[in-house]
């Protein structure tokens, strides 16, 4: 059996470092610096964050990954995709993000929904009975939407894949269930986040599994519990939720990343892994260059772990 440490690689990501959608002083950190010390946490690849934080012109961002020895994959595209009389907007946006990335080589866009000020104040507590989510219509509309990004990324040789995203309205199982019945006959395909999942009232392993071959890119995060808890007991919206730790250090939370990754090379996943810690600029107490060479050297420690487990069965047989 080929090594599974050989089919994965990692890549990071801006908002570890704190860079939001939104603009905000995460903003005015130098992007070399930020990706100076992705590759000093060991990362090969990163995606581009928010379009307008890294240079928007293709030559002179292509000259840093390229000296850095940098992979850029992706970029994650939140859109409004309840607002049918925002389409041209939506589009606009996307090809846009979809030059930048062509013109450097990526692959993948990864779309959302954007987080809305209602869903932010139900995050982790969507009631399951589906009166928070949207309707069999609305789902039509934003089936018809994702149709449209689709075709505009294609314009660019991007492949869309959709990122459930707590504070949006594809958060919970329930809603990404109706997502994807309703993009039942495109190729949109599926980003499963392993920190939203959870925190969204998933189990990742079950998501992965349910979702099989439309399973073509995922981020890695990890929850803290009880915080996790205590913000669904308190009520905490979800930027509040984030600026208590609810994403911790990979390792440090609730997630059974053995078992997540053993379903990946089980399943034959070969890829990328984006590792993220979403984090408030400034209020983190472990620089996030640190946490991230953490949590980087706890994913390789679990990805071996797999390999000997591997190569003893097959020693066995």
């Amino acid at each position: 059996m080929d090594k599974f440490s050989e089919k994965i690689q990692f890549a990071a990501a801006p908002v570890s470092w704190g860079v939001q959608d939104d603009r905000g002083p995460a903003w005015e950190q130098p992007y070399e610096r930020m990706l100076g010390e992705m590759v000093s946490a060991g990362y090969t690849g990163t995606e581009l964050g928010p379009y307008g934080y890294f240079p928007a012109d293709a030559a002179v961002l292509n000259e840093t990954l390229q000296r850095l020895r940098l992979t850029l994959l992706s970029s994650f595209v939140p859109v409004p995709l309840t607002d049918p009389a925002r389409v041209e907007t939506v589009i606009e946006h996307v090809r846009r993000v979809g030059g930048l990335l062509s013109a450097l080589g990526a692959k993948l866009l990864v779309l959302a929904d954007c987080q809305t000020p209602e869903r932010r104040e139900i995050a982790g507590r969507v009631p399951v009975d589906g009166s928070k989510s949207l309707k069999l219509e609305q789902w039509k509309q934003v089936g018809a939407i994702i149709r449209q990004v689709e075709r505009a990324s294609a314009e660019f040789g991007l492949r869309v894949v959709f990122h459930p995203h707590v504070a949006t309205f594809v958060e919970t199982p329930f809603e990404v269930e109706n997502l994807f019945n309703a993009l039942a006959d495109t190729p949109v395909g599926l980003c499963l986040d392993t920190g939203h999942c959870v925190y969204g009232g998933g189990d990742p392993v079950d998501e992965a599994r349910k979702y099989g071959d439309r399973l073509e890119y995922v981020h890695i995060k990890d929850v803290d519990a009880r915080i996790l808890g205590e913000a669904r007991r308190k009520k905490l919206n979800f930027e509040q939720a984030v600026g208590a730790g609810v994403f911790s250090r990979i390792g440090a939370g609730c997630i059974d990343f053995d078992a997540f990754f053993r379903f990946l090379a089980e399943s034959r996943y070969a890829g990328w892994a984006i590792v993220e810690q979403d984090v408030i600029y400034g209020k983190t107490l472990v620089a996030p260059v640190e946490s991230m060479r953490e949590s980087l050297g706890y994913l390789k420690n679990v990805v071996s772990k797999l390999d000997s487990g591997n190569q003893a069965a097959k020693t066995r047989a």
